[in-house]
């Protein structure tokens, strides 16, 4: 080692790129996710949360909860706000609060004052804060006035901080926040009506055991149908979304971890080739072919560590550079720190990882004889493997995708993500392998640098097999997920908005069905409107059995989390394929009944004749399933998991929700119906899907940043191997350029065989990976998205080129110094 770590650059990069990566993410993540858990009451807005829908607690409900401590009520859902010419207006996500909210934490505004005096009834207004996306949207400032259902209410300043918002789940549109007495006076909570009210209750005393009040909730309100959550789950979907980016960054990153493993074997192949002569010396003193493997395995295990090391201080130093950016975007206070444990799990990568690629070279090395070492055109990598080192490497390897499954949330998504990995590694060898077997039954040419690059990509020693490696997984990966990106978001931005409804309108009361429909006629004549009508209803019992004690993959867990839309019909609804059982009779008056979508029923383990039980509007209904039926959830039209029989919810109070798709969808035909039914229907919600999409696409946008960041360590790690395979292969190409040369080659005919050579291997290793990438691409957006997929041409090209570029450009960079070498020093060591 006193030697210098030149042979080790190489070796060092992609050890210390592939651990930085993943302790970063995982560091991250955690600091992310203790946020969470440290300000659990603040974002869940009390020491427990009991959420209803549809209604709001019984004089009952409310007496027991206020024997418990403090409660906050709060009332949210979509309305749209308009100027009171009604000139301009906004869908916003209205929230109304009490006097005692919030519980925990502050509300943030501008100016700064009491919320209380801020939300108050003054001269006949109720007062409101809006978000500053709102006030953008309608082209006002703070002071000017909108009218919300039936009432006009003065926006008295700028929402800068809400505490509890990453409760709340998914935020549509800006947030608008009023007074209950203010929702009141709207007139927008009708029977039926979308709304959530939520019972924010600060223990009286704070040892009370959070799981024992909700038993006791459950016992004495066994129909309630609430939601109960405490503050060890504040925000549950931020925390999964979390979980799973998180987890799959780390496996992007084990990628590029795996991918330097090939610059670690052959940084490690080449160092031991270049140390022969000394291990020549050691066996011929007497050592033993253990003693050796010994010697320099303790060396790459010091090396190892110092390039995980140093992976380790840039993967610490992430959340230091990432708290304020995710400041800006999620109210977390996001205290940076060291994390051990996310240091841990990169160290233990980084080790496996390393000792799974330099245990094959070693294990060469212990059985080659020291008069082969001597010579100068042999080397370790000429033997072949012992079983025992092989399957230690076999060992390392399982234990790294072991390691990897037992960190993922979702271990289906790893495990697809390691076989995947693993038999692309499987093929790119072959791909090697068929390269080198088809050149060598190539034609003999006349052209001497054709003839030369043929020959240099299946003589022996070929760097074939390692450009093919080192240069695919990356550009496969990156295929791959650029593929992915691109059909998302020409899916979202282009096809799926064109088929698309231009409008969906929620919170249609019953008694303004009509007259609703007779306004769209005449403001859109010629367009299809479909309305059905809707409830909100959580499924509580799965045959019986509370859904708390069933097993369900992660895929169909989001049916049984939360609230669903349910609806009721008498005829099969249009458009919908009955794939089991029949749909019941127009007057069919027996037990409920409900059709249930039949892929979510498979993922639940339902078949026709179970039961489901489900709370709508604090009452248990029990159906049966008479028939399951295909859903189409891209065709963004109404779509249910349940569609239930009429005489289920016969009396029920309940709105209506409807879609319409415009021929002659125009701004300004657009902006007609979004004034017109505001206007005309206060209560209704109108939401353009054309700006939900664009919201949609915008996350998807961020996302994909993310992901081709990830995407492009794995790329930097390909770039590195691939440098340190063509220089490792130099040492042969000098003795091969001083022998051609001797018999009489210029260097311009050199310089073309290697181009040739270089260009040959590029082009088949990027036709490699726009194949499987987009091979990959289509499953996940075919078969999982559920989306059509289109190939990227122009994708196919970059990688190309890249390859071509990338492979010429290294190959030369190296050779160039070899054309340059002096003939005599080679020519006696031959």
């Amino acid at each position: 080692m006193r030697g210098g770590l030149r042979g080790f650059v190489i070796f060092l990069a992609c050890l210390t790129l592939g651990v930085a990566s993943i302790a970063a993410v995982n560091s991250v993540s955690e600091m992310m996710t203790s946020g969470i858990q440290r300000e659990g009451r603040t974002i869940l807005g009390g020491d427990m949360r009991f959420g209803l829908n549809q209604r709001r607690a019984s004089a009952e409900e409310r007496a027991w909860l206020g024997g418990l401590g403090t409660v906050a009520e709060t009332g949210s859902l979509r309305s749209m706000a308009r100027l009171p010419d009604g000139s301009n207006q906004t869908l916003s996500e209205l929230k109304a609060v009490d006097a005692s909210y919030p519980l925990f934490g502050t509300v943030g505004s501008e100016p700064a004052a009491p919320l209380a005096d801020l939300l108050a009834e003054r001269d006949g207004r109720f007062g409101a804060l809006a978000a500053p996306e709102f006030f953008d949207r309608l082209g006002i400032r703070p002071g000017a006035t909108v009218r919300v259902g039936q009432i006009e209410i003065e926006l008295r300043g700028v929402l800068t901080r809400e505490p509890d918002v990453l409760s709340d789940g998914f935020i549509f549109a800006p947030r608008l926040l009023v007074s209950l007495d203010a929702l009141a006076a709207t007139g927008l909570v009708q029977p039926g009506s979308l709304v959530e009210y939520d019972y924010k209750l600060r223990f009286a005393d704070p040892s009370r055991d959070p799981e024992l009040v909700q038993a006791e909730a459950n016992t004495r309100f066994p129909q309630a149908g609430w939601s109960i959550r405490d503050a060890s789950e504040a925000a549950p979907s931020l925390q999964r979304n979390i979980e799973r980016f998180s987890q799959f960054l780390t496996l992007v990153g084990l990628t590029a971890l795996v991918v330097g493993g090939v610059g670690i074997a052959n940084a490690v192949s080449a160092y031991l080739d270049s140390k022969r002569t000394v291990i020549a010396t050691f066996k011929s003193l007497g050592a033993s072919g253990r003693f050796v493997v010994t010697v320099y395995l303790l060396q790459i295990l010091i090396l190892s560590s110092v390039g995980i090391v140093l992976g380790l201080l840039l993967g610490a130093t992430a959340p230091f550079f990432a708290a304020r950016f995710l400041e800006a975007h999620i109210p977390i206070a996001a205290e940076a720190s060291v994390y051990p444990g996310a240091l841990l799990i990169g160290a233990v990568f980084g080790y496996l990882t390393a000792l799974a690629f330099a245990i094959l070279p070693l294990g060469r090395t212990r059985d080659v004889a020291a008069t082969a070492l001597f010579r100068a055109n042999d080397g370790p990598g000429t033997l072949r493997m012992r079983w025992a080192y092989a399957g230690t490497a076999l060992l390392l390897a399982a234990g790294v995708a072991a390691l990897a499954l037992a960190m993922s949330s979702d271990r289906g998504v790893a495990g697809v993500f390691l076989v995947a990995t693993a038999v692309a590694f499987v093929i790119l060898r072959l791909v090697a392998m068929a390269i080198r077997w088809g050149a060598a039954r190539l034609p003999r040419v006349r052209s001497t640098p054709l003839r030369l690059a043929i020959g240099n990509i299946h003589r022996p020693g070929a760097l074939t097999a390692s450009v093919v490696l080192s240069l695919g997984l990356g550009l496969t990966l990156l295929v791959t997920l650029a593929s992915i990106d691109r059909n998302l978001r020409n899916e979202i931005g282009g096809t799926l908005a064109a088929r698309a409804p231009n409008f969906f309108f929620v919170d249609i009361q019953s008694a303004e069905v009509d007259a609703f429909r007779t306004a769209i006629s005449a403001l859109a004549p010629g367009s299809t409107l479909q309305d059905v009508p809707m409830l909100r209803g959580r499924i509580t019992q799965l045959r019986g059995t509370d859904v708390s004690k069933v097993e369900v993959p992660p895929e169909g867990a989001w049916v049984l989390r939360g609230d669903r839309g349910i609806t009721y019909d008498a005829t099969l609804p249009e458009g919908a394929t009955l794939t089991a059982g029949e749909w019941w009779p127009a007057d069919y008056a027996g037990e409920p009944l409900v059709s249930f979508a039949a892929e979510e029923a498979g993922e639940l383990g339902l078949r026709i004749g179970d039961t489901i039980t489900v709370n709508v509007l604090g009452r248990d209904i029990t159906a049966r399933i008479a028939n399951l039926r295909e859903v189409q959830w891209e065709s963004l039209a109404i779509n249910f998991v349940m569609v239930f029989s009429p005489n289920t919810f016969a009396g029920a109070p309940h709105a209506w929700l409807a879609t319409l798709q415009m021929p002659n969808d125009t701004p300004e035909a657009e902006r007609a119906v979004l004034s017109g039914i505001s206007n005309t229907f206060p209560s209704v919600t109108t939401v353009r899907v054309k700006d939900a999409l664009d919201a949609v696409n915008a996350l998807v946008a961020q996302l994909a940043l993310a992901i081709r960041a990830a995407a492009a360590v794995a790329l930097v790690a390909s770039v590195l191997v691939l440098s340190g395979a063509l220089a490792a292969g130099n040492r042969a190409r000098v003795h091969d350029a001083v022998v051609l040369k001797t018999l009489g080659a210029t260097r311009a005919t050199l310089i073309r065989a290697y181009v040739t050579e270089y260009m040959s291997l590029g082009a088949a290793t990027a036709l490699f990976a726009v194949g499987a990438g987009a091979l990959a691409a289509w499953y996940v957006v075919a078969r999982v998205m559920r989306l059509p997929f289109v190939f990227d041409g122009g994708l196919a090209v970059v990688t190309l080129v890249a390859a071509l570029v990338l492979t010429v450009g290294f190959g030369l960079a190296g050779t160039w110094r070899v054309l340059g070498q002096k003939a005599a020093p080679v020519l006696r060591e031959l």
